[in-house]
């Protein structure tokens, strides 16, 4: 067996729609019932008004005043076919038919029906309290009779010559001697409220529809509000959103719809240097005009550009966000790339000076041969003078000249590495002469993207320039100090300079390189210079065009300033100060 099957809650939606047809219906309803019983108030208390002017008629009549008085002073109540065929029953019936009233009965002192539609009644007492009419008072009433449910009124009926200045008769002024009843079927109301009820429950049907219209339009426009989520979706939604956006390294911009940042999580605050730009105008927006390029009308879905934004490398990429072929906006992807380009870097200098050593190991293998030959025909001399030779220029040799300036073996084996790749491509790098490098460097990282870039680019000038010659010209300085020494760098080259015209400061723009004078598409060119100069100046320093060259002479001469990058050793500046004060002392 099975047991009895779950009933699928309600969607949130459905349940709103329900909850407020109910409202709406209930304000219809309360609001049609309390119609109804106004309206119904207000025919009673009409009717009560023309009970009540119809009475005062009656019992203001002088006849009826006489006629009323005349059986008062009379010992008892005359026969019921005496009243049935005297003028008090003609005048109420003939009032009672003139004015369609239930009922129009008149009365003696003591309360007993001289007139009345029911013959059967005559010379009875009345059913209802003639007290206050016969104790001169005018009262409405709502009650129930002989002749069912009416609204009526109750006046008094004074003996005659009263309010007429007459005085004289038996009776003393304002004597009541009767009291005149008259009543208007509520049944009658109830038709005349029949009638006016059609149009209050037109009035609520048509409230209804447009309630109902108005609910139905109202939850659509919440399931699309939704996107057709429930809140324990949203809910669970805006918690993963939160995990997702604050959890992962990668930089995430939303853009909506209409135009605007919806999400700019903080891994993206720190990438492009900003604080959170929710709610700001996407194409207003503080940021590199090639993300802004990535979600125009004419990008292509996917395409990655590499930029440089706060000293960093970054690649983005934008993708279109769609909700069931509803178009959200866009979502743009950062990824910093500046340590693995840093990594790159530093690889392809190891790859190149292993290619390098393998190299020199293959000539050191051959020097060994040479030297085991000598040994083995006895030629001992010339095995010595060969070892010699050997030991004064050592056994690697990188295509760099006045190598040996640089003392710190990071910048040897580094700059002998781009001597090899520069080699290869026809291009000579060389130390300049006021190269003096005492101290350790300290941030290889920084130092290695701002001379790789430099020298790199140095060298794609000399490569597209026209001079015979190709060369590159490197110098380097370290400037000691007690946080940290400055490292100072100036490369030159044979190129053939920047274009005419050019401002210098154009030249650190993304895209452009000295190599061809102009920017280039972002694809992993024309980011060096750029680079270098935000890295240096994070630093505190600067990178800048000393010579613009050209014109017939050599290339651009760039300068670098990194503070902090050295540390100069006490033996070092102790050794190097003795020997000056022993040259001042030869001296």
């Amino acid at each position: 067996m099975t047991g009895p099957s779950r009933r699928l809650p309600l969607r949130f939606s459905t349940q709103t729609l329900l909850l407020q047809l109910g409202v709406v219906l209930l304000v219809v309803l309360l609001s049609g019932a309390v119609h109804a019983w106004l309206t119904f108030e207000r025919l009673g208390r009409e009717a009560e008004n023309q009970a009540l002017t119809l009475a005062r008629t009656v019992a203001s009549d002088p006849s009826v005043r006489a006629d009323v008085a005349a059986i008062s002073r009379l010992p008892g109540t005359p026969p019921r076919d005496q009243l049935l065929a005297g003028p008090l029953m003609a005048a109420a019936e003939g009032a009672r038919s003139r004015t369609g009233a239930l009922f129009v009965v008149i009365t003696d002192e003591t309360g007993l029906r001289l007139a009345h539609p029911e013959a059967e009644r005559l010379g009875e007492r009345v059913s209802t309290d003639p007290s206050e009419a016969l104790a001169g008072r005018e009262v409405t009433t709502r009650n129930t009779g002989t002749l069912g449910p009416s609204a009526g009124a109750k006046v008094p009926v004074f003996a005659p010559g009263v309010g007429s200045g007459a005085g004289s008769g038996t009776a003393g002024p304002r004597t009541v001697v009767g009291e005149v009843s008259v009543g208007y079927s509520t049944e009658t109301i109830g038709q005349s409220l029949a009638r006016d009820i059609v149009p209050i429950a037109m009035t609520a049907a048509g409230s209804l529809l447009a309630g109902v219209l108005a609910s139905f339009l109202l939850r659509r426009r919440l399931q699309r509000l939704t996107l057709g989520l429930e809140p324990e979706e949203i809910s669970t939604l805006v918690h993963d959103q939160v995990a997702v956006l604050e959890g992962v390294d990668e930089g995430v911009v939303g853009v909506s719809a209409d135009g605007r940042i919806s999400v700019f999580n903080a891994a993206a605050q720190r990438l492009l240097g900003q604080p959170d730009l929710s709610g700001t105008l996407w194409s207003g927006a503080p940021v590199p005009p090639q993300l802004k390029a990535l979600t125009e009308a004419d990008a292509r879905e996917g395409e990655a550009v590499e930029l440089i934004a706060g000293g960093r490398v970054l690649v983005a990429s934008a993708r279109k966000a769609l909700h069931r072929q509803e178009d959200l906006g866009w979502v743009v992807m950062l990824r910093d790339r500046t340590e693995l380009q840093h990594l790159t870097r530093q690889l392809d200098a190891v790859g190149t000076m292993s290619t390098a050593l393998r190299a020199q190991r293959h000539e050191f293998a051959n020097q060994l041969h040479t030297i085991a030959g000598f040994m083995s025909i006895g030629q001992h001399q010339q095995a010595r003078e060969y070892l010699a030779r050997l030991a004064a220029t050592g056994p690697l040799k990188f295509p760099v000249d006045q190598a040996e300036l640089l003392q710190d073996p990071y910048l040897q084996a580094f700059v002998g590495a781009k001597g090899v790749e520069a080699d290869e491509r026809g291009v000579a790098l060389r130390i300049g002469p006021e190269t003096l490098v005492r101290g350790q460097v300290t941030e290889p990282q920084d130092v290695t993207t701002v001379l790789g870039n430099l020298i790199d680019n140095a060298v794609n000038a000399a490569v597209a320039g026209s001079a015979g010659e190709r060369w590159v010209e490197l110098e380097l300085l370290d400037e000691p100090s007690d946080d940290g020494g400055t490292l100072h760098i100036v490369v030159a080259d044979s190129g053939d300079g920047l274009p005419g015209g050019t401002d210098p400061e154009d030249v650190f723009a993304e895209g452009f390189t000295t190599a061809s004078g102009r920017v280039r598409p972002a694809g992993g060119q024309g980011l060096g210079l750029a680079l270098a100069r935000q890295l240096a100046r994070r630093r505190g320093g600067d990178v800048r065009v000393l010579e613009p060259g050209g014109e017939g002479g050599p290339g651009a001469v760039f300068m670098a300033t990194l503070p902090g990058t050295t540390n100069s050793s006490k033996d070092a500046h102790g050794r190097t100060g003795d020997k000056q004060a022993s040259k001042r002392n030869d001296g």
